[in-house]
């Protein structure tokens, strides 16, 4: 394969480029002086640098035509990593005026994870000197490579064994256990210009949502930046070192905080070779696993679709591809079109199905209504403990897990407060800081019958009764609960312990009471005829 500036070139300079991509050398050798030698001087003669990529078997893969200050390395998605974490290409260039190896050379190395990186100096079209950078598992000096000692073309050897001890030092600084094999391992990532406080809090709940996910989180790291670069997000600098922080760890996965946009992706992707998410497809993947009830998995797959239709990319530039059926548009419709209108019926076919389930769940509430009876709902941040709340108080057994999202349907039960009030207590769907729209929209159908607290003014919820409840207080001292229920007027328990539920069944039965004295009826003689419309609990 030739690549790069070869605009202008001879017939016979293009047939001594194809030579050289038919050489192979020796597997101990970075290049062999005859090799150096013909990249010289067909150097020397176009005035270009000139450059190979060889695998480890000595194999040339790329011959790559530059300028003459630099070459472009072509992208290399077709070579997966070999025998390790490094890439197991080498990359031997000329350098024209004799200079040192350069940050871009470095770049390379770094992102491309490259096992070398070699310069050949010249003089008259004759090679004199190697050059050459490899990556090291820990920085050195501040540097993420090692400069080894120059070399005369033909007195060098030993590069098999060397890429061997290399290859074993990377394998050494975080070896994969056998329990991790199979799972994601990732570093979480996050560029804000927010306080170093709100940004460690954010990042801590990605942890969280990573360790729901069943990822093994390797490493973390937060830059604070008040302009966000636009097409990488955080500096390239900085990007390089995750990149070796993922060679050193054996990350395969970086999930970003912040949304990103397709052609962030594609570039950071590009940069990387890693997968890339960020925070939002995180947490539809968590709910896509969670879902269990018929409307979840189709609120989900709505979410999802919506997420994923503007990050659709053209992976067929062919234009003749042809399309049959009826709503086919023929010949000329890419695969592109083809996947937006298929995912823009599915999600008509969606609307469809959620309209009918909304009818039934409608239909509930209004025999529910017939009966009067009102509604406890307890609504908050995603594991504060709701589901264990609810199954204490009614003694059920609903999924309880120490996890983001471990419940994510709806679920109902009757409790009876003293005296015979009886009331329906409902677990939802836990909030979370910057739920993705797609989910806060789908999940509205799911909250519709309640009608924390800015998320409730979003959804039109907060014209409800609404009782603070502070959960895990077997966590905290005394003096800090008392301070908190002071200063948000609260209740405190631990829903793992009926016996601190006092306060809250209380304070629980008095909102009952109050919204029906508001209402004109003796609350003690009438709630059991005719009981009241809907508090809401919110824990925390």
């Amino acid at each position: 394969m030739i690549t790069g500036n070869t605009g202008g070139l001879k017939t016979a300079q293009l047939k001594a480029l194809e030579r050289i991509a038919g050489r192979r050398v020796s597997p101990d050798l970075i290049v062999s002086p005859e090799l150096a030698k013909e990249l010289c001087a067909i150097a020397f003669e176009l005035g270009r640098q000139i450059g190979v990529l060889l695998s480890r078997s000595g194999q040339v893969e790329a011959v790559m035509v530059g300028d003459h200050r630099s070459i472009m390395i072509p992208a290399l998605k077709q070579f997966k990593a070999s025998g390790g974490r490094l890439k197991g290409l080498r990359c031997v260039h000329t350098h024209l005026a004799g200079e040192d190896l350069n940050e871009d050379d470095f770049m390379d190395l770094l992102f491309l994870r490259l096992d070398m990186m070699t310069a050949v100096k010249m003089e008259q079209g004759v090679a004199t000197r190697l050059y050459s950078a490899h990556l090291v598992p820990q920085p050195v000096e501040g540097r993420n490579w090692v400069l080894l000692a120059p070399e005369t073309p033909g007195r060098q050897g030993h590069f098999r064994e060397f890429i061997a001890a290399l290859e074993d030092e990377f394998s050494k600084a975080r070896p994969v256990r056998e329990v991790d094999a199979g799972r994601d391992r990732a570093i979480l990532i996050s560029v804000t210009p927010l306080s170093k406080v709100k940004a460690q809090e954010s990042m801590d709940e990605l942890s969280e949502l990573a360790r729901s996910a069943e990822v093994i989180v390797l490493d973390t790291v937060v830059q604070r930046r008040e302009k966000i670069n636009p097409r990488l997000i955080l500096g390239k600098g900085k990007l390089g070192e995750i990149m070796l922080t993922a060679l050193r760890l054996n990350a395969n996965l970086l999930i970003f905080d912040q949304e990103l946009n397709p052609s962030q992706v594609r570039s950071i992707t590009d940069h990387t070779e890693l997968r890339v998410i960020d925070r939002t497809q995180l947490i539809l993947d968590i709910f896509a696993r969670r879902a269990l009830s018929r409307e979840g998995k189709l609120q989900i797959e709505m979410a999802q679709l919506k997420y994923m239709l503007p990050r659709l990319t053209t992976r067929d530039d062919a234009l003749s591809r042809l399309t049959g059926g009826i709503g086919g548009r023929g010949p000329g419709e890419t695969r592109l079109e083809v996947d937006r209108r298929r995912i823009n019926d599915r999600l008509s076919k969606l609307a469809k199905k959620l309209k009918e389930v909304s009818r039934e769940r409608e239909q509930r509430r209004s025999r529910r209504r017939k009966k009067d009876l009102p509604v406890l709902s307890l609504v908050g941040y995603t594991n504060a403990g709701k589901s264990t709340l609810l199954n204490t108080l009614t003694n059920s057994a609903i999924v309880a897990e120490d996890k983001l999202f471990a419940t994510l349907d709806p679920t109902s039960r009757r409790l009876r407060f003293p005296e015979d009030v009886e009331v329906i207590i409902t677990d939802t769907v836990g909030f979370i800081r910057h739920l993705p729209e797609e989910l806060l929209k789908a999940f509205k159908a799911t909250l519709e019958e309640l009608h924390v607290e800015e998320l409730l003014r979003e959804l039109e919820l907060d014209t409800l009764p609404c009782l603070k409840v502070f959960n895990k207080i077997d966590l905290v001292e005394p003096e800090v609960v008392a301070e908190q229920m002071r200063l948000h007027d609260a209740v405190a328990l631990s829903a793992r312990d009926a016996a601190t539920f006092g306060p809250f069944l209380d304070k629980a039965r008095s909102l009952v009471l109050k919204k029906w004295q508001r209402r004109g009826g003796d609350a003690q003689s009438e709630i059991q005829e005719h009981p009241p419309d809907t508090p809401v609990s919110s824990t925390t």
